[in-house]
């Protein structure tokens, strides 16, 4: 992930840029003063240096010098063409005045990072030819940092034995992650067994994973292998570990603890050799902490973890994934030449996907499916653009459009839907907006906001717009 150091003395600003740049996937450290910057970090550690020009002590363009190699971004609140040419004289890569539109900022933040490489770039770069070549096979295809930072992590647990724990929300893509660990392992000519503990009954996943004897229950009129027994010598993904009855809790522990088992109706326990790979969507520290997970098989399994980004989060990913989807399911099809719309491509890129990359998995399926022209719309997508860009409205304004996993306190506003946001925001601002001004909050056309009005039922008041003439009007006396 690129790292980017903010030195900023209003932290107001701070903060506000610091999560701006988070939201487009940078890692990001703060100093409020060149001293501070200098005494707290190695600024060689950084792909960019965001700085203020004025601050207290020594100005910001002090740390062109200092950081080397490492290109420092000018920003000032006293935009003139002196100082910037000045900035630019001293070695500054370039300048921005402030306030700056969030767009122009990481627009600039982008083309610096491309244009002026660094030590850390460099690695980057091998990093994303090893994610291309060498996952190819495994279907992960990614290259923001995230990924790259995953892909390197896959390539440093896969040569081992240990436990790994894959963390990560639903549709993420956590059984790919778990066969590219196994077929980079030193087991990878070995099975690999997958279970979904969510899809088996409770009454069931302990024959499953352990097998039983014969006659050890009702209907056992031969003895079974379990799965954990066939997967010996190889490996065994357990996905959705978390929905795991506590009766299942019990022997998975001790299996990890001893590397054996012991069938259902036997006496005897049996020595097998499997690396465990486990994944969840859910906070096992949190169920734990509530008695509803063992906390001491979540101490065991805890040992190598891996969190996978949603695709929300994968910034050109999206798009890339979803044309290669498009490929293989036009092929499959026998549809050839199909590409996206520009709508289509906007739709894909803005929308949240929720259900990650499954969701965009089937959603592709069904346009190809269903698309009766080469191009594919948005609407073929199922998605509306409408509702798209009250969630970048709402994304803007800092407010999260998805449900937070990991446990911890969550805005109130936070599991609000689309509408419920809709609903909340015109009825805190129609008495101080106009419709047009109303429409043009919410990214839609006056239209669509007199439609979904309707809808929901919230008439139009009448004097609103009346008095907020009558209070620009006044102010303006």
């Amino acid at each position: 992930m690129q790292k980017i150091l903010v030195v900023e003395d209003e932290s107001v600003i701070r903060t506000a840029l610091r999560r701006l740049l988070e939201r487009n996937d940078y890692q990001v450290s703060e100093a409020g003063s060149v001293s501070e910057a200098e005494s707290n970090h190695n600024l060689g550690d950084f792909d960019l240096v965001i700085s203020d020009l004025r601050l207290p002590g020594a100005p910001g363009t002090d740390l062109i010098k200092k950081a080397g190699d490492v290109p420092v971004l000018i920003m000032t609140s006293y935009a003139s063409l002196r100082s910037a040419v000045d900035s630019m004289r001293m070695g500054a890569v370039d300048y921005i005045a402030k306030p700056f539109d969030h767009g122009d900022m990481i627009s600039a933040v982008q083309r610096i990072i491309a244009d002026h490489p660094t030590a850390r770039a460099a690695q980057m770069r091998e990093r994303q030819s090893f994610g291309d070549n060498t996952f190819g096979m495994t279907g992960m295809v990614g290259n923001c940092p995230a990924m790259l930072e995953l892909f390197s992590q896959i390539e440093k647990v896969a040569p081992t034995d240990s436990t790994v724990l894959l963390l990560g929300e639903t549709g993420a893509g956590k059984e790919l992650v778990a066969r590219s660990v196994h077929q980079r392992s030193l087991r990878a000519g070995k099975t690999l067994i997958s279970v979904n503990c969510a899809a088996i009954p409770d009454t069931l996943i302990e024959s499953e994973l352990f097998g039983y004897e014969k006659g050890a229950f009702t209907g056992a009129n031969a003895s079974r292998m379990g799965l954990i027994e066939a997967a010996d010598g190889g490996t065994l993904f357990l996905d959705e570990i978390g929905e795991l009855p506590m009766e299942a809790q019990a022997r998975l522990l001790r299996f990890i603890q001893e590397g054996e088992i012991r069938r259902i109706g036997s006496v005897h326990s049996r020595k097998v050799n499997v690396r465990l790979i486990c994944a969840t969507h859910r906070n096992l520290q949190g169920l734990a902490a509530e008695g509803l997970f063992r906390q001491d098989l979540y101490y065991r399994i805890n040992v190598l973890r891996l969190c996978l980004p949603p695709l929300r989060e994968r910034g050109k990913d999206i798009l890339h994934l979803a044309e290669r989807m498009l490929e293989v399911q036009a092929e499959k099809l026998g549809k050839t030449n199909m590409s996206l719309s520009p709508r289509a491509i906007q739709a894909i890129t803005t929308y949240q996907w929720p259900g990650n990359v499954r969701e965009l998995e089937h959603a592709i399926e069904r346009a190809v499916i269903l698309s009766d022209s080469d191009e594919i719309d948005n609407a073929a997508l199922g998605i509306d653009l409408e509702l798209v860009n009250i969630n970048r409205i709402r994304g803007q304004q800092g407010i999260s459009t998805h449900t937070k996993t990991g446990g911890g306190n969550s805005d109130p506003l936070e599991d609000l839907s689309l509408e419920d946001y809709f609903q909340r925001f015109v009825l805190e601002h129609q008495d101080s907006m106009s419709e047009t001004e109303l429409a043009q909050k919410l990214g839609v056309s006056r239209k669509c906001l007199w439609e979904r009005r309707q809808r929901f039922g919230i008439p139009r008041k009448k004097n609103g717009g009346e008095n907020r003439r009558k209070e620009r009007a006044s102010a303006g006396k």
